[in-house]
């Protein structure tokens, strides 16, 4: 029964989750089936990790492919997918180096050390006076250093004394950035699309001027595309839309297609080559499994086929989204197949209205109090997504 294993994760697991009362016990493309057999449609994707969604026949085959061979070597040695992975993605992304790491909050914990060590060896700022600028109501994960810089109070709570060196902005605000930018700054770590705050866009213009600021004062550019890269908002990364470029990328989630644990800084080879043999590591990051899903991850994506898949998908969920604002909904946010819904006051708590929709065999979650986050697997058809958005406009309609 459901009611058991939900039991026994309260009982044995830490409460550092609030979910729905769902026990899923299997899943293909945009569906997933619980424990009792009823179906339901994805419509959160592991938040941006199941682009490919559950159990992509490509994804499956290179992992069991790769299991039958080796998993797990260290990095004590080299092996036969490392090279390659590194390279292909590159080739992808049109960087010049790859450091692979496992979460996403290991990439960007990464990129940070990476444009400290940059700052003082080769901008020349004094040893331990780097500052990063970031942006408010941003997330980047909740390793101590990140939550450091995070606004959000329930993720900082309690888990001092803080890392130095962070210097918050308001996001989407060019002159607070233009001001925050100092001779000791390093780096400028923004998401193109903050997802966690509730799928934000920031203003047109916005992050080219970033850009600019970054050229004008020798300051790294650092796109945190965990969740909004690889093809989520219709093109390969988000930034691409403002057709500006970054100087680091943090990657992941959907690197790993939905499969295992694979996260990337990539990058200028001069900003990355800082690192040295011992300087930083981890024992699973680039491990053979991982590199073969990720390599198989990097074809897909090579075709174009989901950025496309996105694109007009994406057009349909906001053209149908925009229907309901003054309907339920008070403001519509988002790009490509990725939306941030405000549900109107008075309406449903986003809480609520996700535990109706499971009722209706659509699984979606809250963020921030009334804001749903709308995020389908690519591989999405149009006849299911329509299916999800009629549930949706049903439980918030007024």
């Amino acid at each position: 029964m459901a009611t058991d294993f939900i039991a026994l994760d309260e009982r044995w697991s830490t409460h550092n989750y609030h979910p729905l009362p769902v026990v899923i016990a299997g899943g293909e493309g945009a569906w997933v089936t619980d424990t009792e057999g009823r179906r339901y449609l994805d419509f959160l994707s592991a938040y941006s990790a199941l682009n490919f969604g559950h159990r992509h026949p490509a994804l499956v085959a290179a992992a069991v492919e790769q299991l039958g061979r080796v998993t797990l070597t260290s990095r004590a040695f080299h092996h036969d997918q490392l090279g390659l992975f590194c390279a292909e993605l590159a080739e992808l992304t049109g960087t010049e180096m790859v450091l692979p790491m496992n979460s996403g909050a290991e990439a960007v914990e990464s990129a940070l050390k990476v444009a400290r060590k940059w700052a003082y060896e080769v901008k020349g700022i004094p040893d331990g006076t780097a500052e990063i600028v970031v942006a408010g109501s941003n997330f980047h994960g909740r390793t101590t250093t990140i939550v450091s810089f995070s606004t959000d109070e329930t993720a900082r709570a309690h888990f001092g004394p803080f890392t130095p060196g962070f210097v918050v902005v308001k996001y989407g605000d060019a002159a607070a950035l233009r001001d925050a930018i100092t001779e000791r700054t390093a780096a400028v770590l923004l998401e193109p699309v903050q997802g966690e705050a509730g799928v934000i866009v920031p203003p047109d213009g916005y992050l080219a001027e970033a850009r600019r600021l970054c050229d004008e004062h020798g300051v790294l550019l650092i796109a945190d595309e965990i969740q909004s890269g690889l093809a989520r908002t219709g093109t390969l990364l988000a930034l691409d839309h403002e057709h500006v470029r970054a100087d680091l990328y943090t990657l992941g989630k959907a690197l790993g297609g939905g499969i295992v644990p694979l996260s990337a800084v990539v990058g200028r080879r001069d900003v990355l080559g800082v690192l040295r043999p011992g300087e930083h590591g981890s024992t699973f990051g680039g491990n053979p499994l991982a590199c073969a899903v990720g390599r198989a991850v990097v074809r897909l994506l090579s075709t174009g086929e989901f950025q496309q898949r996105s694109t007009r998908l994406g057009a349909h969920l906001h053209g149908r989204l925009a229907e309901l604002v003054g309907r339920g909904l008070a403001e519509v946010r988002g790009r490509g197949l990725w939306a941030g819904v405000d549900i109107t006051p008075g309406g449903p708590s986003g809480r609520e209205a996700s535990e109706v929709l499971a009722t209706k065999g659509v699984l979606c979650k809250e963020t921030h109090g009334n804001t749903l986050r709308i995020a389908p697997p690519l591989v999405i058809s149009e006849a299911d997504l329509d299916r999800g958005l009629d549930a949706i406009a049903e439980v918030i309609r007024r």
